[in-house]
């Protein structure tokens, strides 16, 4: 597993509604070996917009709280019974103030998941949770030819020139050994995002982004961080562009439909 040194990443409540739109939707089983009926004071560490929070409360009675080190994300959350400012490695609760703590694809975005996950440790006095992705198994399958062998190569220079380990929802169950909690156990769970007429505007602005290319511009450093060269990052931005125009024009055809699955995997371990 890699670890490099960086500082943590922010992202706008709107990547985060876009990354996370749909998940646990329909299906919850991988939820199950956390024991939410069972619980009754649950802190969601790094919660963001509040997208786990809300799965946190209404599969439990719990006492949930949730705590992120931007407070302009904590703004938007809404299922919370508190909302506290903290950082993921230094929580601002005593020993055992919960009897589980969980993230939800925080560590990814850690240069010291280790660290993190001690800490949560600290606080809990029963389990520990984390659904954190591996990016590096995201499939794409599109009616575009080109759109996904483009995102699988963008992908692969954003996984090497990310400073965190954006991979590491795989081998989550080392993170807890190294921490030193037992019992650890791990369940799978697919987030399947589906792109069909008729479209919602979600979709169409992602159509727009595509003939900007705006994903390649925004995240130009981190691509660039890796192997990837300046003329082949160039070459992969007017590639993209081109992938934008011909997704719009099946779009107005009623034709275009794309499938994205990200696996996230959900280990759990006790104190």
């Amino acid at each position: 597993m890699r670890e490099r040194d960086a500082d943590f990443r922010e992202f706008d409540a709107g990547y985060l509604d876009e990354a996370r739109a749909g998940m646990w939707a329909d299906d919850r089983a991988a939820l199950a070996s956390l024991d939410l009926d069972g619980r009754t004071r649950i802190l969601d560490v790094g919660c963001g917009a509040g997208a786990l929070t809300e799965v946190l409360r209404e599969e439990s009675s719990a006492t949930v709280v949730g705590v992120d080190a931007d407070i302009r994300l904590l703004a938007g959350v809404e299922a919370a019974d508190a909302l506290v400012a903290g950082d993921a490695t230094q929580l601002p609760f005593a020993d055992d103030a919960f009897d589980l703590v969980v993230c939800q694809a925080l560590l990814v975005n850690l240069p010291d998941p280790v660290r993190a996950v001690r800490e949560f440790a600290r606080v809990s006095s029963e389990l520990v949770a984390v659904v954190e992705p591996d990016n590096a198994g995201v499939a794409v399958e599109s009616t575009v030819p080109t759109e996904s062998p483009l995102a699988a190569s963008a992908r692969e220079a954003y996984i090497e020139g990310t400073p965190t380990d954006v991979t590491l929802g795989s081998d989550a169950q080392s993170l807890f050994e190294s921490a030193g909690l037992s019992s650890v156990s791990t369940r799978t769970y697919y987030h399947a995002k589906l792109t069909e007429p008729p479209y919602e505007h979600r979709a169409l602005e992602a159509a727009r982004r595509k003939v900007r290319a705006t994903r390649l511009v925004d995240t130009r450093e981190t691509l660039l961080a890796g192997d990837l060269a300046m003329a082949e990052y160039e070459a992969l931005v007017e590639d993209w562009k081109a992938m934008g125009r011909a997704v719009v024009e099946q779009m107005r055809a009623g034709e275009y439909r794309r499938a994205e699955v990200v696996p996230y995997y959900v280990t759990v371990g006790r104190v």
